[in-house]
């Protein structure tokens, strides 16, 4: 497996980082809100765009980082809620086309609680809702929202973005910074890259995908641009089983995927829930395409074949290079 020192890094943009900190937010207003779900679903995901003009981040903000809402009120111990941080759902142009309205995609959090500590009492399984998820799903045109950031510098497109071609991997609200990376690579200044995109969606059920208008008007209109979902809990073909997104790539890499990973070009973007990229390792090495993506700090692991990798040992000793970016929470 190739080790990150042979890997031809892609050049990134210098990001601004931290010009608002959480202890001083400054004040944001929201100019929109809509669920963006694909029609029914147990779930309540929104697109937020806030207004930052007048504040440092206007104007200073760049698709794939992240900014921070700070919900008003005390936490169980009487402080100030912490903030919370969302990936920037809009181009680096914003919402506005002039950088001054940022965008993001959170879900409400919605769960019974459950025992995180001895000390919790395991009867206790009222309805807990999540603090920050909650507050900014409810605001309205027109409220303000604290707000911070911007933060992240390696989850970037590169400077020159025709110098390479694409694979988004994403679930859940994870699909936030793709959607603003194909709208700054297919509708942004000087027209749509030539690059090749491939974007693979991951989500439970069809009515769970997140932009999906979006993303297929761009597969009608641009003949680069690929979109391909992964429905995991929907059966498909003639089996009663869906597929997550590490099947779906390794299902479609003769077809699809192989030489198109095997390019020196392809840089490969992974956002969604922590784990998800385990699968992708292991489907990456075992299909002989890991070389420039992954790195094995584990002589053992590297000689062992990679279908049998333990997840433990994955998760300790397999790491992405800088031509495979992760944003995992």
């Amino acid at each position: 497996m190739t080790s990150e020192t042979d890997v031809a890094a892609p050049t990134l943009p210098k990001a601004q980082m931290h010009l608002v900190r959480p202890t001083e937010p400054v004040i944001g207003r929201v100019v929109s809100t809509r669920l963006c779900m694909n029609g029914k679903s147990a779930s309540f995901v929104r697109h937020v765009a806030i207004d930052v003009s007048g504040t440092p981040l206007a104007k200073n903000f760049l698709v794939g980082q992240s900014f921070g809402v700070v919900a008003p009120g005390v936490d169980e111990k009487g402080k100030p809620h912490k903030v919370r941080l969302y990936s920037i759902a809009s181009p680096s142009y914003g919402e506005d086309g002039e950088g001054n309205v940022l965008s993001t995609t959170p879900k409400r959090v919605i769960d019974e609680r459950t025992p995180q500590r001895p000390e919790d009492d395991p009867d206790d399984h009222r309805l807990f809702l999540g603090v920050c998820s909650n507050y900014l799903c409810d605001l309205r045109e027109g409220d303000e929202v604290p707000v911070t950031g911007p933060a992240g510098k390696s989850f970037l497109l590169p400077a020159d973005p025709e110098q390479h071609d694409y694979l988004f991997v994403a679930t859940g609200t994870g699909i936030a910074p793709f959607r603003g990376m194909a709208m700054e690579l297919l509708d942004g200044p000087g027209g749509p890259v030539s690059s090749q995109i491939h974007l693979v969606m991951g989500a439970p059920y069809r009515g769970d995908l997140l932009y999906d208008d979006l993303f297929r008007d761009y597969a009608e209109r641009h003949e680069n641009f690929h979109y391909h979902t992964a429905i995991s809990r929907e059966p498909r073909g003639g089996s009663s089983r869906g597929i997550y997104v590490d099947g779906l790539i390794d299902e479609m890499m003769d077809g699809t995927f192989r030489s198109f990973l095997q390019s020196p070009r392809t840089l490969v973007y992974v956002c969604g829930l922590a784990g998800m990229q385990i699968g992708l390792f292991q489907v990456l090495a075992r299909q002989g395409v890991g070389d420039g993506y992954l790195s094995i700090k584990d002589d053992d692991l590297a000689a062992m074949d990679p279908a049998d990798w333990p997840r433990d040992k994955i998760k300790r000793y397999v790491r992405s290079t800088k031509r495979c970016m992760l944003e995992v929470y």
